[in-house]
């Protein structure tokens, strides 16, 4: 008879395919970091996972998808922080744009310390062909996304300092990864949340100008509205 699927033998393959995934990404980390993409060759991955080949190509499909995985597991938990960072800030009462920026930046530029390996890797150009492109296109993602989060208008002005923004941010990171101590990782992030707020003026200018033009006219709206009630007393008056 068949086996039934699920059940406990069936949790106990799942954790240890994910085991098994987990100690392939941490070798290729490992490895990556130690010779770069190029010069890296599967059989050490496999073996300081303690795998084997097959089970990397089965599990990855090979040296380039490996590669990618392990980018796209680093993204993510920069991701992650950053949105926690915000989700906690907002939780906290802040509500200027810029702040809130501010705070997803420092979860950013932490994790750019705490896994300075893996952002010297990704910042060095050496990775498999189409790489670039896909850095690339999620930078013009990152931007879009901060714009969101800064509350950016579709003005030249405006686009122009998110982007100098998140280029701050980016640039931030490169430097903090390369920091030779965590001290010196911790002033190159004081440095670069200074010149966000520095570079940020224009996008809170912009947003209390038109918090004023708002309440400019919300007065004038209340204005004109006492004014027409006057004007109708006044004509019924004459009419009686």
């Amino acid at each position: 008879m068949a086996r039934k699927p699920g059940g406990k033998s069936g949790s106990w393959e799942w954790s240890r395919t994910a085991q098994t995934r987990k100690s392939m990404l941490q070798a290729a980390r490992d490895v990556f970091s130690e010779h770069g993409f190029a010069d890296a060759n599967v059989a050490d991955v496999v073996e300081r996972a303690g795998s084997s080949v097959g089970s990397l190509y089965h599990h990855f499909g090979g040296k380039t998808e490996l590669f990618l995985a392990l980018y796209e597991e680093h993204q993510a938990s920069h991701e992650e922080a950053a949105a926690a960072s915000v989700a906690a800030a907002k939780q906290a009462g802040v509500k200027d744009p810029v702040e809130l920026f501010i705070a997803g930046a420092r979860a950013f530029l932490e994790g750019s310390w705490q896994r300075r390996d893996l952002a010297r890797l990704f910042m060095d150009g050496d990775g498999p062909p189409g790489f670039e492109l896909m850095r690339r296109t999620r930078g013009r993602e990152w931007v879009r996304q901060n714009a969101v989060l800064l509350g950016a208008a579709n003005t030249p002005t405006d686009r122009l300092t998110v982007s100098v923004l998140t280029s701050v941010i980016g640039e931030a990171g490169r430097e903090v990864a390369t920091s030779e101590t965590e001290e010196e990782a911790q002033e190159v992030v004081e440095a670069a949340i200074a010149l966000i707020r520095r570079f940020g003026d224009p996008l809170a200018t912009h947003d209390a100008a038109i918090g004023a033009a708002t309440g400019a006219t919300d007065a004038t709206d209340a204005t004109d509205a006492a004014d027409a009630a006057d004007a109708v007393d006044d004509a019924e008056a004459a009419l009686g």
